[in-house]
């Protein structure tokens, strides 16, 4: 007897920063949030980009002086081997907590790094991974570039599972290839806190019909290691070290394939946010109540370059 499809999906978006530099201590916090999502009963668990293994925000990639190549050496040993052991530790927290997981992490592959997303289901198997197409900006310093071969979307109780990450939303044929593969649970993990990241998101959910889960790491300056050892930027100027300085606010977002804001943006701090998704509403019509326009319209400017002009008629009964 084949069981009844869930009517929706309990999902959450994790707001955390990595422990740099240590990716054992990252995955205990990992395991610690599982624990508190699964608590709030959370089917679905999205980390955000780069969690596993860690962001290099604001570090100088281009120092080639001793202190610059150690500190790339030690960003090397961070990064994992897919698969690997950390790979099976991962895929024994999804069973541990039965909850479909998917994590940023950056993958090592001999002397290449990737920047990943991982992939697992409740039973702990390991699912695959989406490798960063294009890195952006100063991230081509430490990333290489992935290919078509890592774009899956899978199937699951809940729907079509997949993720493009950060500014490869900015490539509008990589969308489209997702949204043709049927795409319904859209992940896309960050490291953008900007204000123009929540008209992104909330163009691709009204573009693909598809529910959005965008998590993005919370981090102080003490969450970095402290001078000489990592500096963050060419110099400490702005941000004092071991201090509440914020280096990355947040801004994590669950949306809506009619445009609706669930969960989110929040730029508080670190946390879970939770938004149970109706898995009925893939299929349901929409009609544009014009709230949302200016989102896409701020979204098409970016990703196109260009201006954008959008003129609207205002108009009344009596007219």
């Amino acid at each position: 007897m084949v069981s009844a499809m869930p009517s929706t999906v309990r999902a959450t978006v994790v707001q955390a920063c990595s422990v740099f530099y240590d990716t054992p201590a990252t995955l205990d916090k990992a395991e610690i949030i599982l624990k508190d999502a699964a608590e709030l009963e959370s089917q679905l668990v999205v980390f955000p980009e780069a969690f596993i293994g860690g962001y290099p925000r604001g570090y100088n990639f281009t120092d080639q002086s001793p202190r610059g190549k150690e500190s790339f050496r030690k960003y090397h040993a961070s990064a994992i081997n897919v698969p690997g052991p950390e790979v099976d530790r991962l895929a024994a927290m999804a069973a541990k907590y039965k909850v479909y997981l998917v994590t940023g992490a950056f993958e090592r592959k001999g002397y290449k790094l990737h920047c990943s997303v991982l992939f697992f289901d409740t039973e702990g198997n390991d699912l695959g991974k989406h490798r960063k197409i294009m890195p952006t900006y100063s991230e081509r310093l430490v990333w290489g570039c992935g290919d078509c071969s890592t774009t899956p979307v899978y199937d699951t109780p809940y729907g079509k599972l997949g993720s493009v990450i950060c500014w490869e939303n900015r490539m509008p044929l990589l969308r489209k290839s997702m949204y043709a593969k049927g795409i319904e649970i859209y992940c896309a993990p960050t490291a953008d806190s900007g204000d123009t990241w929540v008209s992104t998101m909330t163009h691709v959910a009204m573009e693909g019909g598809c529910y959005v889960l965008s998590p993005i790491q919370f981090c102080r300056r003490r969450d970095y290691p402290s001078p000489p050892e990592y500096l963050y930027g060419p110099s400490e100027e702005f941000v004092t070290p071991d201090s509440d300085s914020i280096i990355w606010a947040g801004g994590s977002v669950i949306i809506s394939p009619h445009g609706e804001i669930l969960a989110g943006p929040n730029y508080e701090g670190e946390g879970l946010f939770t938004a149970d998704l109706g898995i009925e509403i893939y299929c349901a019509p929409t009609a544009d109540s014009g709230d949302t326009w200016v989102s896409t319209m701020t979204h098409v400017a970016m990703e196109g370059g260009c201006y954008v002009l959008s003129p609207i008629q205002f108009g009344r009964r009596k007219d």
